[in-house]
């Protein structure tokens, strides 16, 4: 029987629950831990300001402390280094991962209106793009975020599409971006499951490794670039037929791209055209 740790948010619990019936076709049994994380904890301060893991690090904790044999997360939530004695295990499938508007289209919104995301990158993006428009803070689950929108806190919600198709939430998108136009940090839509290094056989059965390669450009690309939770980049791969990775990157309007046979060349390649680019500076800004 392994023990699944998982927070506690409808989100959450759905993506634990999809492990574990994944799992369970696979003839593993396993049981739900719910851990609370520093981020549902402290719902009232902005991500940016909790630092690096604060919707994963409890859960590794329990890792490390063996409470629970495999944590599960929103892939975009970890951090780009894997903490020591953990490993990331599986990354079992994707939903969709651009970004969407609840709400109102922000072209149709007149100058003063307020979007909200807590994202630095998408508040970079819509100050960009929508110059006009006030990008504001906001916290909460899914539900929460949409409760604040309905109640007129603002005019307009950027959110994961993922989160909402797997909450039967799709019908309040209003519009997507597809993932040239704005491009998604590392890992979103995936799910993650991490175990402890040298146990990764306990979920390596669901891995899907084409999806992980992917997924591991885009994490790599992160790392190399020491790219934090308050740096404004998107990065978004996908592994040709063939087996190649392209590997498209946004760091707060300076684009770049890498290209190679595996996913570390292809990040290496991109980090190296935006370190050309002035990328340390620009990223020193945000730390």
């Amino acid at each position: 029987m392994i023990r699944i740790g998982t927070r506690g948010s409808a989100l959450a619990l759905w993506q634990a629950e999809r492990v574990r019936s994944l799992l369970a076709d696979r003839g593993v049994p396993s049981d739900l831990v719910i851990i609370r994380s520093t981020g549902d904890a402290q719902h009232d301060r902005p991500v940016a300001e909790l630092g690096a893991g604060a919707f994963t690090r409890e859960l590794e904790e329990a890792l490390l402390d063996r409470r629970i044999d495999a944590a599960v997360h929103s892939c975009k939530d970890l951090p780009s280094a894997v903490a020591p004695g953990l490993s990331l295990a599986a990354i079992p499938e994707r939903e969709d991962p651009r970004d969407a508007a609840a709400g109102r289209r922000l072209s149709d919104l007149p100058p003063g209106s307020r979007v909200a995301t807590s994202s630095p990158r998408r508040q970079e993006w819509i100050r960009r793009t929508f110059p006009g428009l006030l990008p504001v803070a906001v916290r909460g689950n899914v539900d929460t975020r949409l409760r604040k929108l309905d109640a007129g806190e603002f005019d307009a919600l950027l959110l994961a599409m993922a989160g909402l198709k797997r909450l039967g939430l799709a019908g309040r998108v209003v519009e997507a971006w597809d993932v040239g136009t704005l491009v998604p940090p590392a890992g979103q839509g995936a799910i993650a499951v991490e175990t402890r290094a040298g146990e990764e056989s306990r979920a390596a059965a669901i891995d899907d490794p084409i999806l992980h390669a992917a997924v591991r450009a885009e994490r790599l690309l992160f790392q190399l670039l020491r790219a934090g939770c308050r740096t404004p980049i998107g990065a978004h791969a996908i592994v040709r037929p063939e087996g190649s990775v392209d590997l498209t990157v946004d760091l707060a309007g300076i684009r770049a791209s890498g290209s190679g046979p595996n996913a570390e060349t292809a990040a290496m390649s991109a980090a190296l055209e935006l370190r050309g680019a002035g990328a340390e500076a620009i990223i020193a800004r945000w730390r």
